[in-house]
Protein backbone atom coordinates (compact mmCIF):
# COMPACT_ATOMS: atom_id res chain seq x y z
CA UNK A 1 0.00 0.00 0.00
CA UNK A 2 2.72 2.26 0.72
CA UNK A 3 4.36 2.52 -3.17
CA UNK A 4 0.12 3.25 -3.86
CA UNK A 5 0.33 5.87 -2.03
CA UNK A 6 4.39 7.15 -2.75
CA UNK A 7 2.64 7.33 -6.28
CA UNK A 8 0.02 9.55 -5.32
CA UNK A 9 1.98 11.66 -3.37
CA UNK A 10 4.29 12.37 -6.48
CA UNK A 11 1.13 13.05 -8.64
CA UNK A 12 -0.49 15.05 -6.21
CA UNK A 13 2.77 17.73 -5.76
CA UNK A 14 3.05 17.80 -9.59
CA UNK A 15 -0.57 18.18 -9.88
CA UNK A 16 -0.53 21.29 -6.80
CA UNK A 17 1.94 22.78 -9.64
CA UNK A 18 -0.26 22.94 -12.25
CA UNK A 19 -3.65 23.84 -10.23
CA UNK A 20 -1.06 27.03 -9.18
CA UNK A 21 -0.69 27.90 -12.55
CA UNK A 22 -3.99 27.19 -13.39
CA UNK A 23 -5.87 29.57 -10.87
CA UNK A 24 -2.83 32.21 -11.71
CA UNK A 25 -4.28 32.26 -15.09
CA UNK A 26 -1.20 30.72 -16.31
CA UNK A 27 -1.55 27.29 -19.10
CA UNK A 28 -0.23 24.01 -16.85
CA UNK A 29 2.86 22.88 -19.31
CA UNK A 30 1.81 19.71 -20.99
CA UNK A 31 4.69 17.58 -19.96
CA UNK A 32 3.64 17.91 -16.39
CA UNK A 33 -0.09 17.01 -17.31
CA UNK A 34 1.33 13.66 -19.03
CA UNK A 35 3.06 12.76 -16.39
CA UNK A 36 0.75 13.35 -13.41
CA UNK A 37 -1.85 11.62 -15.56
CA UNK A 38 0.79 8.67 -15.88
CA UNK A 39 1.80 9.07 -12.26
CA UNK A 40 -1.81 9.01 -10.98
CA UNK A 41 -3.17 6.52 -13.32
CA UNK A 42 -0.52 4.04 -12.74
CA UNK A 43 -1.59 4.08 -8.57
CA UNK A 44 -5.61 3.90 -9.67
CA UNK A 45 -4.38 0.22 -11.31
CA UNK A 46 -2.54 -0.66 -8.23
CA UNK A 47 -5.38 0.41 -5.99
CA UNK A 48 -8.09 -1.36 -7.91
CA UNK A 49 -5.98 -4.65 -8.07
CA UNK A 50 -5.52 -4.27 -4.27
CA UNK A 51 -9.03 -3.86 -3.72
CA UNK A 52 -10.25 -6.09 -6.18
CA UNK A 53 -7.84 -9.12 -6.18
CA UNK A 54 -5.86 -8.25 -3.05
CA UNK A 55 -9.38 -7.49 -1.15
CA UNK A 56 -8.32 -4.51 0.45
CA UNK A 57 -11.18 -3.45 2.24
CA UNK A 58 -12.55 -0.36 4.31
CA UNK A 59 -10.55 3.18 3.60
CA UNK A 60 -8.79 1.86 0.67
CA UNK A 61 -12.37 0.92 -1.10
CA UNK A 62 -13.55 4.70 -0.22
CA UNK A 63 -10.17 6.05 -1.42
CA UNK A 64 -10.48 3.75 -4.48
CA UNK A 65 -14.06 5.64 -5.11
CA UNK A 66 -12.67 9.11 -4.70
CA UNK A 67 -9.87 8.50 -7.00
CA UNK A 68 -12.35 7.06 -9.63
CA UNK A 69 -14.51 10.33 -9.49
CA UNK A 70 -11.44 12.55 -9.25
CA UNK A 71 -10.31 10.51 -12.29
CA UNK A 72 -13.00 11.35 -14.52
CA UNK A 73 -12.40 15.20 -13.97
CA UNK A 74 -9.06 14.64 -14.43
CA UNK A 75 -9.60 12.99 -17.85
CA UNK A 76 -12.51 15.18 -18.79
CA UNK A 77 -9.83 18.18 -18.18
CA UNK A 78 -6.96 16.44 -20.21
CA UNK A 79 -9.33 15.96 -23.09
CA UNK A 80 -11.97 18.63 -22.97
CA UNK A 81 -9.62 21.52 -22.19
CA UNK A 82 -6.07 20.62 -21.54
CA UNK A 83 -5.50 19.09 -25.29
CA UNK A 84 -7.56 21.66 -27.16
CA UNK A 85 -5.45 24.56 -25.18
CA UNK A 86 -7.88 25.75 -23.51
CA UNK A 87 -8.28 27.60 -20.13
CA UNK A 88 -9.29 25.04 -17.35
CA UNK A 89 -12.47 25.38 -15.09
CA UNK A 90 -11.14 26.86 -11.85
CA UNK A 91 -14.04 24.89 -9.97
CA UNK A 92 -13.52 21.88 -12.01
CA UNK A 93 -9.51 22.33 -10.77
CA UNK A 94 -10.94 22.63 -7.09
CA UNK A 95 -13.67 19.64 -7.60
CA UNK A 96 -10.44 17.21 -9.11
CA UNK A 97 -8.21 18.15 -6.15
CA UNK A 98 -10.65 18.01 -3.24
CA UNK A 99 -11.65 14.44 -4.30
CA UNK A 100 -7.78 13.80 -4.77
CA UNK A 101 -7.16 15.04 -1.72
CA UNK A 102 -9.66 13.14 0.43
CA UNK A 103 -8.97 9.64 -1.04
CA UNK A 104 -5.62 10.46 -0.55
CA UNK A 105 -6.08 11.24 2.83
CA UNK A 106 -8.23 8.30 3.08
CA UNK A 107 -6.03 5.91 1.73
CA UNK A 108 -2.88 7.29 4.49
CA UNK A 109 -5.71 7.06 7.33
CA UNK A 110 -5.98 3.73 6.20
CA UNK A 111 -2.53 2.43 6.06
CA UNK A 112 -1.83 3.90 9.21
CA UNK A 113 -4.71 2.25 10.40
CA UNK A 114 -6.64 5.64 11.88
CA UNK A 115 -9.70 4.38 10.37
Amino acid sequence: MWLIILIFAIAAVIGLTMAIAAFQGNFPPVPSAVLHGVLAATGLVLLLIAVFVQGATGAAAWALGFFLVAALGGFGMAFGFHARRKALPKGLVAGHAALAVIGFLLLLAGALKLV
